[in-house]
Parts: C-alpha cells; sequence; structure tokens
C-alpha cells in the first residue's frame, strides 16, 4: 500500500468511528420524559415511539454503514476494480464508452446490493411507525423512474466530462465546470416542469381561503406569484414537506397534501413565508453559487491527480484511464469533501434562522410558525434533543428547540402585510394537533 492507499483507508476507518462517536452521543440524550415546551403536543406513549424511531433508524445507519465499509475494502483489497477494468477494456471500445461501462457497472452492483436496506428501510421500518404509505407498485415504478432518468440525465453528462478529460489538454477542467454550471442551470428549469411530474402530481391549490391568504401575503413581501401546488406526497409516505424549485416563470412552490390537511391556514402561510423568505433572502442563488465554487475547486484537483500512478496503484490497477482515476479521485478526495459539507451544513442552518426570521418579521406572527414547526416535529416523531456534535455532523437544519429560541428573541414589529391580515387568517381553520413530518424537512 502506498501513502494515497494509506490516507483513503485512514480517511474510511476515521469516518465510520467519527460517525458511530456521534450516533452514541445522540443515543445518551434519549429521554422517555415529554419535554415541557412540548407537553400540549406529545403524550407519553407517543413521545417513547419518537425515541424507538431514533433508535431503529440509529441501528439501522450502524448497519448499512458498516455494510458499505466492508464493500469498499472487499472490492478493493480483491483486486475487483483492476478485474472490472481489464473486462472493460476486452470489449475495446472507445474511453468514453469502456468509462460509461465502468461507471455503470459499479453503480449497477452498488445499487443492487444496496437494496436490501432500501426496502428494509421502507416497508419496515417506516411501516412499523406508520409512516410508509408506499406500495410495491410504487416502489418499484419508483426505481424504474429514477434509473430510466439518471441513464437520460447522467450519460450525456458523464460522457462530455470523460471526453473533455480524454481530449481537451490542460483545460479540460475548465470545460466541464462551465458545462457542469449550465447543465444545473438549465435542470433547474427543466426539473419543475418535466421532472418532478413523473413522481407526484402537481395540483393547483384548490382551498379558495388558504389560497387567497397565500396571494395576500406574497403580494405584501413583493413576490410575485402564479400559482401554488399541492403534491400527492401521501401516496408514499404520511410525513409532509413544503418546498421551493426552480427560477422565472417555471418556479413552484409546493405543499404536500399531507401538510394542508393538518395545518391551520395562519400556520401554512407562516410556512409559505419560510420558504418565500429564502428566495428574498437569495439563499438558493447562494448556495448555487458555492456549489458551483466547490464543483470548480474538485475539478481541478482531478485534473491533476487524474493521470498520476500513484492513485492507479492505490487501487492495484494497473493501467490508467480516466474513468477509473474520477472514481479514485473521488474517495480521495472524501476528507476534503467531509470538512466542506460541515462549513456547508452551518451555512444551511444559518439560512434556515434567516427564513424564520423573515417568516417572523414579515406575518408579524411568530406563534403560527412555533405551531407549525411543532406539529411537523411531533407528526414525524422527529428528536427534540439532539447532541451538539451529532448536530454538527448531520443537521443541515437547527435543531427544532433552538429554532423556537431563536423565534421567540425577534421582535415582533407589525409589517405592512400584519396590518392587511384578512379576518380569515386571523382566525385560521380548525386543524389536527398530530402533524407528520419533520422541522429538517422544511427547507
Amino acid at each position: 500500500m502506498n501513502t494515497i492507499a494509506w490516507i483513503i483507508l485512514l480517511t474510511l476507518i476515521t469516518d465510520l468511528i467519527v460517525n458511530f462517536t456521534g450516533d452514541l452521543l445522540n443515543l445518551k440524550m434519549v429521554d422517555e420524559r415529554v419535554p415541557s415546551e412540548f407537553e400540549d403536543y406529545y403524550d407519553v406513549d407517543q413521545y417513547r415511539k419518537s425515541q424507538a424511531y431514533l433508535k431503529a433508524n440509529t441501528y439501522f445507519g450502524w448497519a448499512a454503514g458498516v455494510f458499505d465499509f466492508s464493500l469498499i475494502i472487499a472490492v478493493w483489497f480483491s483486486g475487483g476494480f483492476q478485474i472490472l477494468d481489464a473486462w472493460v477494456r476486452s470489449f475495446n471500445y472507445g474511453p468514453v464508452a469502456a468509462g460509461l461501462i465502468y461507471m455503470g457497472a459499479l453503480i449497477l452492483i452498488k445499487s443492487i446490493l444496496s437494496l436490501p436496506f432500501s426496502i428494509y428501510s421502507t416497508f419496515v421500518i417506516e411501516e412499523r411507525f406508520g409512516f410508509n404509505k408506499t406500495t410495491v407498485k410504487t416502489y418499484v415504478t419508483d426505481i424504474v423512474k429514477g434509473t430510466a432518468l439518471a441513464i437520460i440525465i447522467g450519460t450525456p453528462l458523464i460522457s462530455a466530462m470523460l471526453a473533455f478529460f480524454e481530449y481537451a489538454g490542460n483545460n479540460a477542467w475548465l470545460y466541464c465546470w462551465i458545462g457542469a454550471a449550465l447543465y444545473s442551470i438549465c435542470i433547474q428549469f427543466i426539473a419543475p416542469i418535466w421532472i418532478l411530474p413523473l413522481f407526484n402530481k402537481f395540483e393547483p391549490l384548490s382551498d379558495e381561503n388558504l389560497k387567497s391568504a397565500i396571494f395576500s401575503y406574497s403580494r405584501s413581501v413583493g413576490f410575485p406569484l402564479k400559482n401554488v401546488f399541492v403534491i400527492d406526497g401521501s401516496k408514499r409516505s404520511s410525513k409532509s414537506n413544503a418546498f421551493f424549485t426552480g427560477f422565472g416563470k417555471n418556479r413552484r412552490i409546493a405543499l404536500f397534501d399531507t401538510l394542508v390537511e393538518k395545518h391551520a391556514i395562519s400556520e401554512l402561510v407562516a410556512i409559505l413565508a419560510h420558504e418565500i423568505g429564502h428566495y428574498k433572502k437569495k439563499h438558493i442563488l447562494k448556495t448555487m453559487i458555492i456549489g458551483a465554487v466547490q464543483a470548480g475547486g474538485m475539478l481541478f484537483l482531478l485534473s491533476i491527480f487524474i493521470s498520476y500512478q500513484g492513485l492507479f496503484d492505490a487501487f492495484y490497477v494497473e493501467k490508467k484511464s480516466v474513468y477509473a482515476g474520477m472514481i479514485f479521485f473521488g474517495m480521495l478526495f472524501s476528507p476534503i469533501d467531509f470538512f466542506l459539507g460541515l462549513i456547508i451544513q452551518w451555512y444551511s442552518r444559518k439560512n434556515e434562522y434567516e427564513a424564520d426570521k423573515f417568516a417572523v418579521k414579515t406575518t408579524n406572527d411568530s406563534k403560527s410558525l412555533i405551531r407549525a414547526l411543532k406539529k411537523l416535529s411531533v407528526h414525524n416523531l422527529s428528536n427534540l434533543s439532539p447532541h451538539p456534535f451529532y448536530v454538527f455532523l448531520n443537521y443541515s437544519h437547527p435543531p427544532i428547540m433552538e429554532r423556537i429560541r431563536a423565534i421567540r428573541k425577534i421582535s415582533q414589529t407589525p409589517s405592512a402585510y400584519a396590518n392587511r391580515q384578512s379576518p380569515k387568517l386571523r382566525s385560521s381553520r380548525s386543524r389536527s394537533i398530530q402533524e407528520k413530518n419533520s422541522t429538517e424537512t422544511l427547507s
């Protein structure tokens, strides 16, 4: 084993240990007593159920993590990468076609071996805790659609990257960077219209009272809104979500049907205000720019290491190739990617606080947002008291308790929207308190 091999191996082991430590610390925070903040939302049995859900997912995560680690080690030290490379080269195809076969084979093997874990998570854990609504037919159809979509979208992009690094010389990374950035922007425009509807139905919001309240709010903050859509998330899970996607005339705000069913009008407006806050604060654009810069840096480093013999020696591969170099560099890059991920998650948590603040300031209604977040947490059996180290490693959203405390600190200066708020919105509709979703999906 050379130096690169030791770096990659130690990185894999460290990642396993660090995440295992975070999980253990998180489990030690388990307390069957309902936090006073949630006494009106959780009964004792339901809260114990949330703790059991945390444990089940943690143990399952350990099993999946050990499996992934063992699989990489087994393929690596058995010479699997070299065996696959020799098989691909036996067809005598060009470098681009060979690369597509090599990468496709690795993805296919990993997908097949990981399938039992996906099935167990969906049809055992999620089923046991009352979340799963996915039928076998829907599950299989999603896999088929997802695979077809990955081939249609991914093949041209990977082919272009392979071709650039094979033939474009020293500036290949720059061409790949520009191409990937343009490709990503295009996807943002077509996803709401062509991709998302392949998996879910998007129906215009039909509740006139809710629609009126939402449009009244959007006008008050200068957010041009043509329509709000309801997505049939209930056909896969009882969990809820709301999201914003796309740009220009193709942008969409979508509410899960389970969200609309369980929340009062004022709570739904608060949720939408949070989503609009991300747009008004340019979080989506900034995140895309950060992602583009990160991709550029990674591609530049890839151009340096992609033909380095030591990288191939580390994986016992005899002949250099662009396609194998891309795979191996991804593993070498993992330490940098880990630390970048921590920074990006910190930035994401910061954005969530800003979106919450925007929602409270523009609706002048912190109580509705707090109620919505509490209902979402209860319904999703979310962990109310995660360990700070676990949050540091894994959370893209602040823990619910911290969000509530931050919301309460925000001044309640009346806004123009609050002054124009209609009596219907002030009174709200009566909704069930037991709402299913995670605060971590409200982004």
